[in-house]
């Protein structure tokens, strides 16, 4: 198959498209989560493992209670306990944040295993658990256009929140006083805590509202985008949702177009492998596709840096003409 049949016969079809709407639904709505944390001052690079622990809750109560909704919930209420869990280690106890980000992400994935052990028996997945899944919804009237109709009906529901979610961030960041205060403290927490604004209560709000975004990110990995929960399921999404973050710039679209960019990478090299090239080749696209990224952020940066540095110093921009 040559590399044009492969895009007019793969990529360029309905199914490649949904492919990469899935593909991109956690990356995003992780990333958005992210936007909020950085935004309202605070690093979290534990994003992973609380994606894999909210994975296996939603899976499990799903399970035993027999109901999507109440364990899309718990899933969500995991990611949120989880969440503000760390800001009290970071935020009262004044624990440095990459130890309690890399204890989080210990624990998403040496935890998972061992409560999947404690519950079903198995290390690998919860294959054996009669899950329920997050159901998909068909849009009545957009259902029966042609093409488009298949593009935007029929997906899961997460699918759709996640979409959503890109305006409703934009909307909380821009648009209201709990936005405002959340930028303010995450650019001057000195100037905003001299207006009286309460810096540590504007933390713990980003905190659950991001993992509200992180947990359904989660949800959707073992609950939508699968059916079941597998071991380390999340492969290195949290880390690319933090990637995409950085590259959109720390705003709702640009990390939306971020994570789509991504999705699409990842897509792609599922779709590859029916020209069968070597799986393990398959699997690093997405992280090449990160790193890559984070290259060209930064070296566009150092531009931008120079541009002000020469702006600011005109004596040295003279000198650099010369």
């Amino acid at each position: 198959m040559t590399i044009g049949t492969f895009f007019t016969s793969i990529v360029l079809t309905i199914d490649f498209l949904d492919m990469l709407l899935r593909m991109t639904t956690p990356i995003l709505l992780a990333a958005l989560g992210a936007v909020i944390f950085d935004r309202s001052g605070i690093v979290n690079i534990g994003i992973e493992g609380i994606m894999l622990l909210s994975a296996l809750t939603g899976v499990l109560i799903s399970a035993g209670a027999q109901s999507w909704i109440l364990g899309l919930l718990c899933a969500v209420l995991c990611s949120v306990f989880v969440s503000l869990l760390y800001g009290y280690f970071v935020l009262k106890l004044k624990t440095p944040l990459t130890l309690c980000s890399l204890a989080i992400n210990a624990l998403g994935a040496g935890g998972t295993i061992f409560i999947l052990q404690l519950v079903t028996g198995e290390k690998g997945n919860t294959a054996s658990l009669a899950s329920i899944s997050i159901p998909t919804i068909v849009i009545p009237f957009i259902k029966d256009i042609p093409i488009v109709g298949a593009i935007l009906s029929g997906h899961n529901i997460i699918t759709y929140l996640a979409f959503i979610s890109i305006f409703l961030v934009k909307f909380l960041l821009y648009k209201t006083p709990l936005g405002l205060r959340m930028r303010a403290v995450g650019e001057n927490p000195d100037a905003a805590r001299s207006v009286g604004i309460n810096e540590h209560k504007i933390k713990y709000t980003a905190l659950i509202l991001s993992g509200i975004l992180i947990g359904m990110s989660g949800a959707f990995m073992s609950m939508g985008y699968m059916n079941y929960f597998v071991r380390d399921m999340t492969a290195g999404r949290g880390f690319i949702a933090l990637a995409a973050e950085i590259t959109g710039q720390a705003t709702p679209i640009g990390t939306a177009l971020s994570s789509l960019l991504f999705g699409l990478m990842g897509s792609i090299g599922t779709a590859l492998q029916s020209l069968n090239i070597p799986g393990e080749l398959l699997s690093i696209i997405p992280y090449v596709s990160t790193l890559l990224a984070l290259l060209i952020y930064n070296m566009h940066k150092k531009r931008q840096m120079k541009k002000v540095y020469l702006v600011c110093h005109p004596k040295r921009n003279k000198l650099v003409i010369k």
